[in-house]
This record gives C-alpha cells, sequence and structure tokens, in this order.
C-alpha cells in the first residue's frame, strides 16, 4: 500500500504554528484526503475557516494539483467561540464593534505560509453562499457551527455539489456525547450521509471522517 501524501515541513511548520483546533494527526488525514480529490480538477471547499490553520494544507494539496482551494466563513465565530464559551479567544475580537472578527488572522496565516495565490476566501454564511453556488466540487470539508441548524444547513447546501468520486469530510465527530462539549451535530450528519446511499466510508481518523461520493441520492 502507498504511503500516504504529506506536506512538506514548512507547510506543516506553518499549520501547527497557525491558531485554530485542528490536531496534527486529523490534519495529516484531511491532507491525505485534499489531495486525492484534487486530482479530479476541482475546487476544494472548506466550511469553517477560523484563522486558516487547516485552511493551509486544502491550499497546499490544490496548488499542487493546480486547482483552488475555497473557504467560507462569516468570520463572526461559531457557537463556542463567543465569549464567554471555552473555545473562545479575546485576540480575535474586534475591539471597533465589539465582535469577533477572524479574518484578518486568516489572511496572517495565508500569508506567511506563502498561499494567498491558491485560496478564495468567501466572507458569508455557508447555506446563503450555497445557494449562490454553481459547480462541482472534488471536496468538501464541513467544519463550521457544531449546532443542528448549522451543521444540517452545511450538509444540505454544499453535499449536493460534490462530484461522483469526490469526498466529503467532516470533522468533529463524536459517537460518544462524553467526549465532545459541543454537541453531535457533526456526528448526526455524517450518519445521515452514510444512510443517504450517496456516501461511503474512506476513513477515520480519531475525530476526522473521510467519505466518497458514490450515489445521486442526498
Amino acid at each position: 500500500m502507498a504511503a500516504a501524501p504529506q506536506p512538506e515541513p514548512e507547510i506543516l511548520a506553518a499549520f501547527e504554528a497557525a491558531k485554530g483546533f485542528m490536531p496534527a494527526g486529523e490534519g495529516l488525514a484531511l491532507y491525505a484526503a485534499a489531495t486525492e480529490a484534487a486530482a479530479l480538477g476541482l475546487p476544494l471547499l472548506e466550511v469553517g475557516t477560523y484563522c486558516g490553520r487547516s485552511t493551509i494544507l486544502l491550499a497546499d494539496a490544490a496548488r499542487e494539483a493546480g486547482v483552488t482551494a475555497i473557504t467560507v466563513d462569516h468570520h463572526r465565530g461559531s457557537e463556542e467561540q463567543q465569549p464567554g464559551w471555552e473555545y473562545h479567544d479575546p485576540a480575535t475580537v474586534d475591539p471597533e464593534v465589539g465582535l469577533m472578527d477572524t479574518l484578518p488572522a486568516f489572511r496572517r496565516t495565508l500569508h506567511h505560509a506563502g498561499l494567498e495565490e491558491h485560496v478564495i476566501a468567501i466572507v458569508g454564511r455557508s447555506p446563503q453562499v450555497a445557494k449562490a453556488w454553481g459547480g462541482p466540487l472534488g471536496l468538501v470539508f464541513i467544519d463550521g457551527g457544531h449546532t443542528d441548524e448549522h451543521a444540517t444547513g452545511d450538509y444540505e447546501g454544499w453535499a449536493p455539489h460534490i462530484a461522483e468520486g469526490g469526498l466529503l469530510v467532516i470533522h468533529d465527530v463524536f459517537p460518544d456525547p462524553a467526549d465532545i462539549m459541543t454537541g453531535q451535530a457533526p456526528y448526526r450528519v455524517y450518519l445521515r450521509a452514510l444512510e443517504s446511499g450517496a456516501f461511503t466510508e474512506v476513513s477515520a481518523t480519531d475525530s476526522l471522517r473521510v467519505l466518497r461520493r458514490t450515489g445521486a441520492g442526498i
């Protein structure tokens, strides 16, 4: 069996230095999935940019294949990142408006990684952007809000755009509710994707699930 593709050391270092929550093991699994999906010659899209930690890996895989990485986020933070919650970072708050704004940190992340030219950043809410999207995608990475409303909206909005043979990647899939404070909405979306008959599981790395689109019904 061929070894999974690995990012260059400088890319991995940029990933590890960026603000974010994805562990290195899950990041390597995401990179391997992105590298495989990029071979389809279609864009790779992520929902949930935050400060660009995972975007680095998608962008590098896209660069290697000559495609584009697209990342969608309103940059005001998801539920668990708001003040008073465990994952809140006061450094991400815009003091002028008093709200989170992770867009500047994201731009710095891409600049330091040398990947700005390989990413299209869309600032907006995922379901709204999905309604305006018109083309097929090689990969969709769902890593946005963790409420059922938001996770379901991400799945329903973007899964239909995944090309045959393309990949759906879902982060923070925790079958045991004791393992996660932010809820099991990603796990329920993962089950829904499998039950649809449109997706077949490819791999599981900690909380990261990779599924391939093999059918029409979603």
